[in-house]
């Protein structure tokens, strides 16, 4: 018998990207809004700011952050799994993952509209770009370079 269990999932941290109302809660415009409400920085400067901040919470997020905060009954399967890893149970090329790939792109060439491709803004905000969508690759499923996330 299972007390206090209250979901039905082998582990909920694969479906929660597609529950109810969750791509509403993405939302970047708040950090945007506040962010130019701070006086001495520039458009261009909140723009990249605005990128990077983002892309660093999501690979924080998604590609740091192993195991799940339930009691699964997968014999601690999920444990050794990033959350980007564990989203519908692996499955490549879902809803869920293709929003959140296109996202930081999306993003990306705002930022770079914005910034109206000037050489320093580009090369930060494309080196913060490269930084989340390659873990997002089929082929880093599962994949520690140089043991960095191991355990």
């Amino acid at each position: 018998m299972n007390v206090g269990v209250a979901h039905s999932e082998v582990n909920p941290n694969t479906r929660v990207m597609n529950s109810r109302g969750i791509w509403l809660a993405y939302v970047i415009g708040v950090l945007h809004v506040v962010l130019l409400s701070i006086p001495f920085f520039s458009i261009p400067v909140v723009w990249t700011l605005t990128n990077i901040i983002h892309n660093l919470v999501m690979y924080l997020l998604l590609h740091t952050v192993k195991g799940t905060p339930f009691e699964t009954p997968d014999q601690g399967k999920d444990r050794l799994l990033t959350h980007w890893e564990q989203i519908d149970y692996g499955t490549q090329c879902t809803s869920s993952r293709k929003f959140l790939s296109i996202s930081p792109v999306v993003l990306y060439l705002l930022t770079s509209f914005y910034t109206k491709y000037d050489p320093a803004h580009f090369v930060v905000n494309t080196a913060s770009l490269l930084s989340v969508l390659l873990p997002k690759l089929p082929q880093f499923h599962g994949v520690r370079l140089f043991g960095i996330n191991t355990y």
